[in-house]
């Protein structure tokens, strides 16, 4: 397994290592004592999917309070995969980063507690895996525009398919200071 940092501390691209044959492959999508000496700590609690299709994007998502750790990965197809600071007392805040996960390149996307979500489907279709570490609290749910001005992200679809939900999601400035997540250094 190869870990690579990104831009912000707490979002890590992780790289399996993949066993292959001409019967097919395998690899471990986690193990927790390999994760750990590559310094993310993490349990998991609930393991979700979603199937979309092209032109879709979700988020951007995060939970407070209970925040949510997030390990997300592509089984097949293509995503454009983000994360987004939104802490207001980190020196990172506002910052993102993008990857793109694909079944074809097995990476996986570690995102800590405190972070934004989202994902923009740019294949055919896409079925999306990830692994929480905390469980999903309807109360603590809570999201902000996709296209918020203030995060710039350069996503690759200018006119998404949108849940209701994410049509309207407020701007980050619209969001209650008590409805951040704190930045825990």
């Amino acid at each position: 397994m190869k870990c690579i940092a990104t831009e912000l501390p707490g979002v890590v691209i992780v790289e399996p290592t993949v066993h292959g044959d001409d019967r097919g492959f395998f690899y471990e999508s986690f193990n927790q004592a390999r994760f750990a000496a590559n310094g993310i700590d993490a349990s998991f609690v609930q393991s979700n999917v979603s199937r979309s299709r092209r032109g879709v994007l979700r988020g951007l998502h995060y939970q407070w309070p209970n925040p949510q750790g997030k390990l997300v990965s592509v089984l097949d197809g293509e995503v454009y995969d983000v994360a987004v600071d939104i802490r207001p007392a980190s020196p990172t805040f506002g910052q993102s980063v993008a990857v793109m996960l694909s079944g074809s390149n097995k990476r996986h996307l570690w995102i800590a507690p405190g972070f934004a979500h989202g994902f923009c489907v740019v294949s055919d279709e896409a079925t999306f895996v990830y692994q929480c570490t905390t469980l999903y609290d309807p109360a603590a749910d809570a999201s902000i525009r996709w296209n918020d001005a203030r995060f710039a992200i350069d996503w690759p679809v200018s006119d998404p398919e949108l849940s209701a939900k994410d049509r309207k999601a407020p701007l980050f400035d619209e969001v209650s200071r008590d409805r951040l997540p704190d930045y825990l250094s």
